[in-house]
């Protein structure tokens, strides 16, 4: 009997199949072996380049020495310009400053913390505060009036921040 010419023709396809599923297997997994390598050596896998990193990580720490400190400011209820009649805001707030000798001077100077915040939220309407990027510029001229020297010819204080707590218009 003849061999049917259809079963030799579809075992030598099958055989080609599994050899290109071989060879392919084999390119990813040296592809990926060299990937992995490469990667373990940027990320500082000899001891030499983890050496030249750790003095870079020192120099971070040694710029932001100074921790941040914080600085609650008592909450203020002002009348708003008015609108639609007659509306007032409530906030509170902390100040974020950079160490202890701005908390102190904060501190120490309260009373024109206090002024100047209450002369700038009065002079607010809702409208201009009652959204996100509202409360957001608020923060930033409430930031920049009360970096404003306390003294004359005096250095700026160091605001870096300021942190809403409480934020009621009504």
């Amino acid at each position: 009997m003849k061999a049917d010419p259809k079963a030799d023709a579809a075992a030598p396809a099958a055989g080609s199949k599994k050899k290109l599923m071989i060879m392919l297997v084999a390119a990813v997994l040296v592809l990926g072996g060299g990937a992995g390598a490469g990667w373990f050596f940027l990320q500082g896998g000899d001891a030499e380049a983890s050496e030249e990193a750790k003095p870079k990580k020192k120099k971070k720490k040694e710029k932001s020495d100074v921790k941040a400190e914080y600085v609650p400011v008592d909450a203020f209820t002002v009348n708003l310009q008015p609108e639609d009649g007659d509306q007032y805001l409530q906030v509170q707030f902390t100040l974020q400053v950079a160490g202890p000798e701005q908390v102190l001077l904060v501190k120490d100077n309260m009373a024109k913390v206090r002024s100047r915040v209450l002369l700038l939220l009065s002079g607010k309407k809702a409208s201009e505060i009652n959204t996100v990027a509202g409360k957001q510029q608020l923060a930033a001229e409430i930031k920049a009036v009360v970096q404003q020297p306390f003294e004359e010819d005096g250095d700026e204080q160091d605001i870096a921040d300021v942190l809403f707590t409480s934020f009621i218009i009504q």
